[in-house]
């Protein structure tokens, strides 16, 4: 089979799929692909274009679907915001590739289409622009943190936490009642910052 920059980002996604972002190496990449790793660089030519590559791979998924009739732009905005977490969440270590990416031409054409539709719902230019990166920004961050799991409990002592902190607790007790999730909370969060 010819090597292609197709293959290579295929096979690339799939070892981030395996072990995050720091398993993807070109020599991991090479073994995999059967080639000398100097042979990648005849179509990728370093770390970071294959960084980019990837991200442009993790946001292929992402649909840009037009606002519907009636529908309010807040509403479509978070809507757009849950395909770009869905996304990023979908492989390991997503925001981080992301957020090392250099100029993805799918993140450009994700703020475009944001920005356009908000400008065309009325919000001014610099009110568009503002609002699509405080989005799309709190959303990396949000993934960043999921993805980099919790605490070693091991480490933690809760009882000293919350009593250096205790509104902090009290606020995270009170918001995650049973049945309230995480997923709740990116929604909940995106909700307030769209007031």
């Amino acid at each position: 089979m010819a090597l292609t920059k197709e293959r290579i980002v295929a096979e690339a996604l799939a070892l981030l799929d395996e072990g995050g972002l720091a398993g993807v190496t070109f020599r991991k990449l090479a073994q995999r692909l059967g080639v000398q790793a100097p042979t990648l660089y005849w179509h990728v030519t370093n770390k970071a274009a294959l960084v980019t590559e990837l991200a442009e791979a993790i946001l292929e998924p992402i649909e840009l679907l037009p606002i519907a009739p009636g529908q309010r732009w807040q509403d479509w905005l978070a809507d757009l915001a849950e395909r770009l977490r869905r996304a990023l969440l979908a492989h390991p270590d997503g925001a981080q590739v992301l957020s090392a990416a250099q100029l993805s031409r799918r993140m450009a054409a994700l703020s475009e289409t944001a920005m356009s539709t908000l400008v065309e719902s009325g919000l001014s230019l610099r009110e568009a622009r503002l609002t699509v990166l405080a989005v799309e920004r709190f959303t990396v961050g949000h993934v960043l943190e999921e993805q980099a799991g919790a605490p070693d409990a091991a480490d933690f002592d809760l009882e000293a936490y919350t009593a250096r902190y205790p509104t902090v607790v009290r606020a995270i007790t009170e918001y995650f009642e049973p049945g309230r999730t995480v997923d709740d909370l990116f929604r909940d969060t995106i909700t307030v910052i769209l007031r």
